[in-house]
């Protein structure tokens, strides 16, 4: 049986279904999902092993990536390079596209790639790639789908797939494109494994992901959640102590978290520990505390510690 492997970024602009996209190739849940965009901040790896139904043997292991938009801050810039590291790193590129965006443009009569899409095509210009057209669920008429299809093949070039995140629709497609462009070998990791984050990094994203899916718009962005205390002394006995700190920059913003007799976080605390049990196995006391760390979206030393950089290159050949 044929056996390919290597890396493949999941780029795309904020909120077009990356992390859903990896969550869902290696059925767990690991990246941070949120219907808010810039949900993902870091590059993200998971390792999905699949064997197809030509007779291929496939690891992709995947980096998700921070959506790419317009930077005007220092961590907005930082989630740029992030994106643009993972980008010279990889075998190749699954460009993924909220596909509800220019079937709209298309049924209002307009062209289906917008600028912002026709300057990620050239950024993306000789690297191998294939075109993910994400959330095709979301269409209720796919006749619109055939128009963006189109247009997608005649100005990219690329192999255009529809797919859906949430349902699993157009998976086994997916995955035979990505078979051709990766290189053969061996598998990079053991197909046992899912990813490289540890623990404590996972649970930070379940986190901050409940805290997006709850707070208003004003607070998600300048929200982290750092990882104070790891006690797994017990986890034999079925037991794990977590201790974290969410930040944020401004008392308003520790309010509105805090909510009125502390509803908000005990709401948020109960759905993360949920989340964090079914990851872990066990049961998990999960303690919150929201902190103020003024401006901490602007401080090196703080968004090199939360690790909002570029990191070293993962595990290759």
């Amino acid at each position: 049986m044929a056996s390919r492997s290597g890396t493949l970024a999941l780029v795309g602009r904020p909120n077009a279904g990356k992390s859903s996209l990896l969550n869902l190739l290696i059925g767990e849940r690991i990246a941070a999902v949120s219907r808010r965009a810039q949900t993902t901040r870091n590059r993200v790896l998971g390792i999905c092993n699949a064997d197809l139904k030509d007779g291929t043997s496939l690891q992709a292991v995947l980096l998700d990536t921070p959506g790419l938009h317009d930077a005007w801050t220092d961590f907005n810039r930082n989630m740029i390079a992030i994106t643009e590291a993972v980008l010279d790193e990889v075998d190749a590129v699954a460009w993924i596209v909220d596909v509800t965006e220019p079937v709209a443009a298309v049924i209002a009569g307009n062209a289906p790639l917008d600028d912002g899409l026709v300057a990620l095509q050239a950024k993306l210009a000789g690297r191998p790639h294939v075109v993910v057209l994400n959330k095709v669920d979301l269409v209720e008429d796919k006749r619109w789908l055939l128009p963006v299809m189109a247009a997608f093949d005649r100005v990219d070039g690329a192999v255009v797939l529809p797919v859906s995140a949430r349902t699993g629709l157009g998976r086994e497609p997916l995955l035979q494109a990505w078979a051709r462009l990766l290189p053969e070998g061996e598998p990079l990791y053991p197909t046992d494994q899912l990813t490289d984050a540890p623990e404590k990094f996972i649970v930070a994203e379940l986190i901050r992901e409940r805290v997006f899916e709850n707070s208003s718009q004003e607070v998600p962005y300048a929200t982290a959640v750092e990882i104070e205390q790891f006690d797994e002394r017990q986890r034999e006995a079925g037991r794990v102590h977590i201790h974290a700190r969410i930040l944020v920059e401004k008392d308003s913003q520790k309010g509105i978290l805090i909510g009125a007799g502390g509803q908000m976080i005990k709401k948020i605390g109960t759905q993360a520990r949920k989340r964090v049990e079914a990851l872990l196995g066990c049961k998990v006391r999960l303690d919150l505390f929201v902190v103020v760390e003024k401006d901490w979206t602007r401080n090196p030393r703080l968004l090199k510690d939360l690790g909002y950089q570029p990191k070293p290159k993962p595990k290759g050949r």
